[in-house]
C-alpha cells in the first residue's frame, strides 16, 4: 500500500510540474504574440519621418522622385534591408529583408538580430532584390496582435479585399506600385522552387491556376487581366493552425516612380 501511495505523489508530482511548465510556456507565448512587432514601430517613426535633402540642380528634364524612406539609416541598421512595404488600409508598413545563404534566418530574428517570434518580412535568395523577377514572394508570419502579416487574412472579405488594393513597394530608387488581383488560401508548396516562372508557357498556366480558384476564404479579381509580360508580388502568411496551408495575396505591378 505504502508503494503504491509513493509511486501515485510521484505521479502528481510529475503531473504538477508538468502543467506548471506548460502553464509558463503558455504565458511566455502569450506576452510574445502580444508583443510582437513593437520594436518595427520605432523603426517606422525614425525611417518614415526623414526631412527630404535639399534639391540638387537638375540636369534631367523631369525630376525624380523622393523616396519617404530613410534607407541610409536602415542599412546602416542592418545591410540586408533593400525595401520598404506598405499596404494602405492595413497594418503592413515594414522594412524587406533578404539574408543571403540563409533563407530560414528572418523566421526567427528581427531586423536587429534580436530572435523573436515575429521576425521580419522577408524573401529568399531564389529572388532577386530588384523586384524584375515574374514573381516576387515576400513572407511575414500573422501575429495574433494584428502585426507583420495578420492583416493579410483581412482580404478573405470581399468587402475588405475591393476597398485595399494597393500594395506599395519602396526602394532606395524607386516607387513600385501594385495592384491585388486575388487572395486565397494555397497549400505549402515552396511555389519558386515548384514552377519555373522564367518559362512563360509555365508562367500562364500558373496564372490561369489563380484566376480559377475557387475557394469561400477566396477573392479573385476576374475582371483584371495579368500576362506573362507583368510583374507580380506574392505576399505569403500562415493560414492560422493549419501547417500544411498559406493564405496567399497576390498583386500585378501596374507603374513605377523613379
Amino acid at each position: 500500500m505504502m508503494k503504491k501511495r509513493k509511486i501515485y505523489l510521484t505521479v502528481t508530482v510529475i503531473a504538477a510540474a508538468a502543467a506548471v511548465v506548460c502553464a509558463a510556456f503558455a504565458v511566455r507565448q502569450y506576452l510574445n504574440e502580444k508583443e510582437a512587432g513593437s520594436g518595427y514601430e520605432q523603426i517606422r517613426e525614425e525611417v518614415k519621418a526623414v526631412e527630404p535633402p535639399p534639391a540638387e540642380p537638375e540636369e534631367a528634364s523631369e525630376p525624380s522622385v523622393e523616396i519617404p524612406i530613410d534607407f541610409e539609416s536602415l542599412q546602416k541598421r542592418n545591410p540586408d534591408v533593400y525595401a520598404w512595404i506598405t499596404v494602405p488600409g492595413t497594418q503592413i508598413d515594414y522594412p524587406i529583408l533578404q539574408r543571403e545563404n540563409d533563407n530560414t534566418y528572418y523566421l526567427t530574428h528581427t531586423i536587429d538580430h534580436e530572435e523573436k517570434t515575429e521576425g521580419a518580412i522577408f524573401t529568399e535568395n531564389y529572388n532577386s532584390i530588384d523586384f524584375e523577377d515574374p514573381n516576387t514572394v515576400i513572407y511575414g508570419h500573422d501575429m495574433k496582435n494584428g502585426t507583420m502579416f495578420r492583416s493579410l487574412l483581412e482580404y478573405q472579405d470581399r468587402e475588405f479585399f475591393e476597398e485595399n488594393k494597393e500594395i506599395i513597394i519602396y526602394t532606395p530608387d524607386a516607387i513600385r506600385h501594385y495592384e491585388i488581383f486575388a487572395a486565397y488560401p494555397y497549400d505549402n508548396r515552396h511555389i519558386l522552387r515548384s514552377f519555373n516562372l522564367n518559362d512563360k508557357n509555365i508562367f500562364k498556366i500558373y496564372l490561369e491556376s489563380i484566376f480559377s480558384v475557387r475557394n469561400m476564404n477566396s477573392c479573385i479579381d476576374t475582371s483584371m487581366e495579368v500576362d506573362t509580360d507583368d510583374k507580380i508580388v506574392t505576399l505569403s502568411t500562415c493560414y492560422g493552425s493549419r501547417r500544411d496551408q498559406r493564405y496567399l495575396v497576390q498583386a500585378v505591378l501596374v507603374s513605377i516612380d523613379k
